[in-house]
């Protein structure tokens, strides 16, 4: 057993954050969840980080809740204090959703329950052709947790998503791709390079631009569209006094590609 629950790295401005709980099909521990969220605080607020890669070590990406934990025979807290926990823990979604850095889920092996609600919340995801997908909730007699609901329904829409939750049925990458749960498909050993290339790319493009192309598409999930031009005029005007918008011009104007600083 690994005494270490994530790994982290940063280089060329991409930063990896590992699920490494591989003997758990890296299962969401307690320790886990603190770490990665307190990484990915720590990586929004860092100028060196300009995009965030999440996996998972082994042959998992996340398997969920660690349901050994569940059965065992230990007086649990009160419901208050269960609920709290988990609010908690559901951060981790959050912070992978809301965080103003574009955020690539690289889906290696399987990802059920909260793992699914995981990899959904982050901004691309793309998966090796060996990963599998369910929500598994049902399984458990469990009603889903880590924003799987939210996110689920809003990617394939109400009737598919009560069907992944009702009948839990396993899926596989090439039909997560075709119901646009993932962005791309991998093979297994090129995973990690094609997500390094994506990666390396985001990292070292327009940050402004992204962090707000981010937030716009995200409440273009639940505003009106008069809304969305107001947020638009605004902050198409700001990523327009930005340093990469003037680098930008300047290369389409002299036929070369962009060097852009993230400023």
């Amino acid at each position: 057993m690994t005494d270490q629950p994530i790994l982290t790295n940063v280089e060329n401005k991409v930063a990896t954050l590992t699920f490494n709980r591989p003997d758990k099909l890296n299962a969401l521990s307690r320790d886990l969840l603190t770490q990665s969220i307190d990484t990915l605080k720590r990586w929004s607020r860092d100028q060196e980080v300009g995009a965030i890669v999440v996996t998972g070590a082994g042959r998992a990406f996340c398997a969920g809740g660690d349901v050994s934990n569940m059965a065992k025979d230990t007086a649990p807290p009160s419901l208050e204090e269960q609920i709290d926990g988990l609010r908690e823990a559901q951060e981790l979604s959050w912070l992978l959703y809301n965080m103003p850095k574009p955020t690539i889920a690289a889906v290696n092996g399987h990802a059920m329950g909260a793992g699914l609600g995981v990899c959904l919340a982050c901004d691309l995801r793309i998966a090796s052709d060996a990963a599998k997908f369910g929500t598994a909730y049902a399984k458990v007699g469990f009603g889903g947790d880590f924003g799987t609901t939210w996110l689920l329904t809003r990617s394939v829409g109400a009737a598919k998503a009560k069907e992944l939750f009702f009948l839990s049925e396993i899926i596989d990458a090439a039909e997560a791709h075709r119901l646009g749960l993932i962005n791309r498909v991998a093979a297994a050993d090129r995973l990690m390079a094609q997500v390094s290339e994506i990666a390396t790319r985001i990292a070292h493009g327009p940050l402004v631009s992204y962090r707000y192309m981010k937030a716009n598409v995200n409440q273009a999930m639940s505003s009106d569209f008069r809304t969305l031009l107001d947020r638009e005029a605004e902050t198409h005007l700001r990523c327009g006094q930005t340093d990469d918008h003037k680098e930008g011009v300047r290369a389409f104007m002299e036929k070369r590609q962009p060097n852009f600083t993230g400023k």
